[in-house]
């Protein structure tokens, strides 16, 4: 409708998709933090409107569970499973150096060109193949400091191939 923000049209359109129950509001979140890396306020409002919901209680459940989020992240968010199975596998502590080293943040930051986003996550249920990470929602296990920097890489290309970076001189 004429004089609607995009993000109005969008929590809309996934209304009609899921319905105006409160049992929706979970996949509209996920939907939202999906294309936009975060759930912005805006949302979060036309949410709590169309769902007859509190505002607050959806941002605490965007602020309750570690896959959702109130600030943006970057393309790819990497979470790095931070369980005893994953350090006790040797090779834990040398990945997440290159890791921190080759994006150039901390666990926490996101990347200067904002394609990632570095982040701590309890175990993913991988322990026997560990050390493992999840970049958004594909799981990557057996990390050596090779295969990490592999991985970034491959990340990089699809972004460039997708437009989203310029190609380096």
């Amino acid at each position: 409708m004429e004089g609607q923000s995009p993000i109005q049209l969008e929590v809309e359109r996934l209304v009609r998709i899921h319905g105006r129950n409160r049992t929706a509001l979970m996949p509209i979140l996920q939907e939202i933090n999906r294309k936009h890396s975060y759930v912005p306020e805006e949302a979060m409002l036309c949410i709590a409107k169309e769902l007859n919901v509190p505002r607050a209680e959806i941002y605490g459940v965007v602020t309750f569970y570690s896959f959702l989020s109130v600030k943006p992240r970057g393309r790819y968010v990497i979470r790095m499973c931070r369980s005893i199975s994953c350090a006790k596998q040797g090779k834990f502590h040398p990945v997440t150096a290159a890791l921190m080293e080759e994006l150039g943040i901390e666990f926490g930051g996101t990347s200067k060109d904002g394609l990632f986003t570095l982040e701590r996550t309890n175990c993913m249920g991988m322990c026997d193949q560990g050390p493992a990470m999840l970049v958004n929602e594909e799981v990557h296990v057996a990390l050596t400091v090779a295969k990490v920097l592999e991985i970034v890489d491959d990340y990089r290309r699809a972004a460039k191939a997708d437009g989203l970076v310029k190609l380096s001189a």
